[in-house]
């Protein structure tokens, strides 16, 4: 993300490279992961039908083409000038149909065409659209996500520093059944690896970002906090809050992070009456990786997300409703026709991540370090390279804040 006036805390920075696409242009050819996951397949057994992302972030427009019909009512925690419709920086909304685009008018398509936008205005720390001096909102609009319909909270968006009331945030979004999913951060190739939050905290799903060669980006964060692999270089987005423009280039786990919420939105709206811990660990069993799964990679996490494998090849065991997929702890369950107080936890590593957002920055890592590669599926069809195991894979264990 860009700024409100000062800050996002250590948000998304939107690419400055390539030139920009005009918006009327067919923007979905740069979308290449949507190939390499096998979407047209995907959208025959799920579309994400019936289930509802919370996007936490800058607001999300209404009115793009992709996403008429797209958002239902949301909640502003910013305190200032608009609504959750008014998105300052165009971050939102680039997300939110990363996530549930339908594609119309040459608009960006999501991975889950078929599932709705729940849009939570935040800002982290800064100052607002007209001037207004705001705190750190983030935890308020966690819980606003927490208490709306949504079974996916999707976070774009991270700071160096623990949020106030954001592990209680969490813990209570837990409480409620949702599945929360935050990017790791884009400053490893120009700084160091800082704890980031919300992908720090336990219970949240952190996601670092690959190229298209199953590459993991220089910029993306590493670390035990890294859950999930996504695509994140040079995933289309807007180019700003003016909506006239796409940039076809722009990178982050930012766009990681929508994508893998939008693949859960598949899977959740194909077993409906699975938990978020079990849409969690057959995520996890169906990952990409060629390193044992009790010790996921620094980079990679568990590997890198595969929906087809668990939509179009059963793959994959949803376990116990009730047991948290990664300590294998027992989680208060929630069952299908449950209310949402009688609550299922995801989780997540214990974590230790930067912002997730966007960055111009782009790039892969290499070999260097004496990291394994092995080609492994995104989809059903497509192969890529994937970076870990090796040197660089780490036992996790949820650890305290």
């Amino acid at each position: 993300m860009t700024t409100v006036g000062a800050t996002l805390g250590a948000l998304a920075v939107m690419s400055v490279g390539p030139a920009p696409a005009a918006a009327a242009d067919d923007i979905q050819s740069h979308q290449w992961y949507l190939d390499a996951m096998n979407a047209q397949g995907l959208w025959k057994v799920s579309t994400g039908k019936g289930i509802s992302v919370a996007v936490v972030d800058t607001g999300v427009n209404p009115d793009t083409n992709s996403l008429k019909g797209q958002v239902l009512p949301g909640v502003d925690a910013t305190g200032t000038t608009g609504d959750e419709t008014d998105d300052y920086t165009g971050h939102g909304t680039s997300m939110a149909e990363l996530i549930a685009g339908t594609g119309s008018g040459g608009g960006l398509k999501g991975v889950a065409p078929g599932a709705k936008i729940i849009p939570i205005r935040t800002v982290l720390s800064g100052i607002g659209k007209k001037g207004e001096k705001q705190g750190d909102t983030s935890a308020k609009a966690i819980r606003a996500a927490a208490d709306s319909d949504a079974k996916i909270i999707s976070m774009s968006f991270g700071t160096d520093f623990p949020i106030d009331g954001g592990l209680e945030a969490v813990q209570y979004a837990q409480s409620k059944g949702k599945l929360l999913i935050a990017g790791v951060g884009n400053s490893a190739d120009i700084a160091k690896n800082y704890i980031g939050y919300p992908a720090k905290y336990p219970g949240v799903v952190g996601v670092s970002a690959i190229n298209e060669n199953g590459e993991v980006a220089k910029f993306s964060e590493n670390g035990a906090y890294v859950d999930l692999a996504s695509p994140g270089v040079d995933v289309p987005t807007w180019c700003d809050k003016t909506f006239k423009s796409y940039c076809p280039q722009s990178n982050g786990t930012s766009q990681a992070t929508a994508i893998t919420s939008g693949a859960a939105a598949l899977i959740w709206s194909a077993h409906p009456k699975w938990t978020a811990n079990q849409v969690l660990r057959v995520m996890i069993d169906t990952a990409g990786r060629d390193w044992p799964k009790s010790t996921p990679s620094r980079y990679l996490g568990y590997g890198t997300i595969r929906p087809a494998q668990v939509l179009l090849k059963g793959k994959g065991d949803p376990g116990a409703a009730d047991v948290d997929p990664v300590t294998n702890k027992k989680t208060p369950a929630l069952s299908a026709g449950t209310s949402p107080s009688a609550s299922a936890s995801t989780s997540s590593q214990a974590s230790n991540s930067t912002s997730g957002g966007q960055t111009s920055a782009a790039g892969s890592s290499s070999d260097s370090s004496g990291n394994t590669t092995l080609w492994v599926a995104l989809g059903a069809a497509a192969a890529v390279v994937v970076i870990g195991g090796g040197a660089f894979a780490v036992i996790r264990s949820r650890r305290g804040v």
